[in-house]
């Protein structure tokens, strides 16, 4: 039977709406920011561009990780361990850039440390949930 025949379970609905939650608000505020809203501009501080670069792209990727998810596609575990490896990355190249001394904001280390554990976890249990029940 494939996976996509069977009613999700309650995890999976729940990280699912987690992640399509958490990509709308990352767009949302990635997105007010990048286009140059005064208030969300002067609201980030000193951002870090390329993490929020990423942040804003990586929106995108969370909802379709979501929808994929809700559906109990196998792709969509994939691409949830695929989202946690590249936030993991850019957490690492966001320490570079601040002990280089650079400028940043203390709520980018919180909001990372949230992104990087809130998919590993995502991706922890989609592989538990999803991918295992396939062999």
């Amino acid at each position: 039977m494939n996976t996509a025949d069977r009613k999700p379970s309650f995890w999976m609905r729940a990280i699912s709406l987690i992640a399509i939650g958490f990509g709308l608000l990352t767009i949302k505020e990635g997105g007010m920011t990048l286009s140059g809203n005064a208030a969300a501009v002067t609201a980030a501080g000193n951002y870090v561009p390329f993490v929020l670069w990423f942040n804003f792209v990586a929106g995108f990727a969370y909802v379709v990780a979501g929808a994929g998810l809700w559906m109990q596609r196998c792709w969509a575990a994939w691409l949830a361990v695929a989202i946690a490896a590249a936030t993991a990355l850019a957490f690492a190249a966001f320490g570079v850039h601040v002990v280089s001394g650079a400028a940043y904001e203390q709520r980018t280390v919180v909001a990372m440390t949230l992104r990087t554990l809130v998919w590993t976890a995502i991706a922890l249990i989609a592989w538990s949930r999803l991918l295992r029940r396939m062999k």
